[in-house]
């Protein structure tokens, strides 16, 4: 065997080239490594930049992107009279939709739709009802079938003995507001013409539905007939509760109760309901008082009126309004809020000594609500004036004189009219309904000043006063509802009858005024209520939102019978105002 023998140089070149080996092999290592790095920091950047284009839009003023910082939290001085909190993201500053919504009147709010949160943000709380078709006097009054007058927190209750609203808009203790019972009526006409059929449910008639009564001693129950009643229960017990007639059931959703009564003087009935989730017991008595409401504990009073002693009378109750206002005259549940669904009949008696027939639950009884409305304004319709007296007095603003009590309003005048229009037609041609109606144009001929509803714009363009104050106050949306009422009997009435003609002159006096004057309630970002900042020479009245859509609903409707144009242009550009448009400036 041979020996190798190294020699100590060749040990040494042995030695570098293993370490010159060893150190490639770890700067491979370093350099992949870092090429990997590298890729991923890339790749990172790539993604949080994707992810900050799709999370932060480019903003709509920049054309480009705005570099974002770490916000953090500045004072923003308010036309140097003040400061709030804001926020600060590069050059882009933050303010607080609370401090925007009062600042600018605007409205918004945070919204989630199937998991993902969105910010609404609307420019105005109004919404605009297009006319469906061709604005019809016999038919829907405007969009009246959307209106709820009777659960409005300025109506106290619904009277028990004349069927229509009780006001406390002006005055807490109630009184009857002819506007207010005109649009109740209307309401109800226009529901009845847009709802489905009612469904009824006959409790007792005294013929083919009989309901078993429980009588307890001392009390009595029977079912005579007659040749003028087909049929009637009567009903006599004692003074006491415990004595009363009764019959317990389990009945919700319809809870609107029709009834004839034929009342001693110490009869009643006694409806009692129940919240259906809280279990709270209501009793509403109808009794023979003339009162409008009154509350003790769980029992809500109404009175039926002392007239209608010893009479029949047929009353028609939405029991859940009913108890609804009852439970806001109470002082301790005042802001106490509940819905129909939650109250349903649980037992219905009689007390004292009387008769009663055609008791009756259902879910609506529109008709009868429009007539009791339309029967009040033949009650009390002023036959010289032809007038619908508002019995309290009225301060419109400072500047004006006040109103004094036994005032007339265009806007009840034309209302009125619109719904006795409405019961000529619907009646099959009842003329009472017609002779009142044009009874009441007579205030649309004598000035304001001689206790009538004509004003003059420059003592030229004739205008009919919502309030018929001194100076004049040229309300707009007032003015317009009394010109449909004035066409609402123009077309109605018989073409040749004196009212249809002086109905037509009267509104044709009043759309020239309107289409010369109407640019004056135009501001060029909404409109004016009235004309005070004219007459005055105050600040302008700005028509909250809920008045400014009205205006604009109110063209919309004229546009569909008259062709002028203005009507149609200024009603689009008033709509656009509600999202924010303004007019063009210099």
């Amino acid at each position: 065997m041979t020996k190798v023998m190294y020699t100590s140089s060749q040990k040494s070149s042995e030695k570098h080239t293993t370490l010159f080996l060893i150190m490639m092999r770890l700067n491979l290592k370093y350099v992949l490594s870092s090429l990997i790095l590298m890729v991923t920091c890339v790749t990172l950047m790539l993604w949080h930049r994707c992810d900050f284009v799709r999370t932060f839009p480019k903003r709509f003023y920049a054309n480009q992107y705005q570099q974002i910082t770490e916000a953090v939290e500045i004072d923003c001085v308010i036309n140097q009279e003040y400061s709030i909190g804001c926020r600060r993201e590069g050059d882009e500053v933050y303010l607080p939709f609370s401090f925007i919504k009062k600042y600018f009147e605007v409205y918004g709010s945070l919204n989630t739709i199937d998991g993902i949160t969105h910010f609404d943000w609307n420019h105005s709380y109004g919404k605009v009802n297009l006319p469906r078709t061709i604005y019809d006097p016999k038919g829907i009054f405007m969009y009246f079938e959307n209106y709820n007058v009777e659960v409005r927190d300025r109506v106290k209750c619904i009277s028990a003995s004349a069927g229509v609203p009780i006001s406390i808009q002006w005055e807490s203790q109630g009184y009857f507001y002819a506007t207010q019972i005109a649009q109740f009526g209307l309401s109800h006409y226009s529901k009845n013409l847009t709802e489905p059929e009612p469904t009824r449910k006959i409790i007792e008639d005294a013929d083919s539905n009989q309901f078993q009564w429980i009588a307890l001693k001392n009390s009595s129950i029977s079912r005579n007939y007659s040749s003028d009643v087909t049929g009637v229960v009567n009903f006599a017990t004692t003074n006491q509760f415990d004595s009363a007639i009764y019959a317990d059931m389990d009945h919700a959703v319809d809870l609107i109760l029709s009834v004839d009564l034929y009342f001693q003087l110490n009869a009643s009935l006694i409806i009692t309901m129940q919240n259906r989730e809280t279990l709270q017991l209501y009793n509403l008595h109808y009794i023979l008082a003339d009162l409008s409401i009154t509350v003790q504990d769980s029992n809500i009073y109404h009175g039926i009126g002392i007239n209608a002693l010893q009479k029949w009378k047929r009353i028609t109750r939405d029991l859940f309004v009913d108890v609804q206002k009852g439970v806001a005259a109470s002082y301790v549940s005042r802001k106490q809020k509940m819905r129909r669904n939650e109250l349903k009949v649980v037992r219905i008696a009689f007390l004292g000594n009387g008769a009663f027939d055609n008791l009756t639950l259902s879910t609506s009884e529109h008709i009868q609500h429009f007539y009791d409305a339309a029967d009040w304004f033949l009650r009390h319709q002023n036959q010289s004036t032809g007038g619908f007296a508002i019995p309290v007095r009225r301060r419109l603003a400072s500047g004006f004189e006040d109103l004094q009590k036994g005032w007339l309003s265009a806007m009840a005048q034309g209302h009125a009219i619109s719904l006795l229009s409405r019961a000529f037609y619907h009646s099959g041609g009842n003329r009472k309904y017609l002779k009142a109606a044009m009874n009441a144009l007579k205030p649309f001929k004598i000035p304001s000043s001689q206790g009538g509803v004509l004003a003059k714009f420059m003592n030229i363009l004739p205008w009919y006063e919502e309030y018929p104050t001194t100076p004049a106050s040229f309300v707009l949306n007032g003015f317009i509802y009394s010109l449909l009422g004035l066409y609402d009997l123009h077309q109605v009435a018989p073409k040749t009858s004196k009212g249809s003609k002086e109905a037509g002159i009267l509104f044709n006096q009043g759309m020239e005024s309107l289409k010369k004057m109407i640019s004056f309630y135009d501001t060029g970002s909404g409109t004016v209520y009235d004309l005070r900042h004219v007459t005055l020479g105050s600040s302008p009245n700005i028509a909250r939102w809920d008045y400014h859509v009205t205006h604009v609903n109110q063209l919309l409707l004229l546009a569909t019978i008259d062709d002028d144009p203005i009507f149609s242009q200024t009603a689009e550009r008033w709509r656009g105002y509600m999202l924010g448009k303004r007019a063009m400036h210099n």
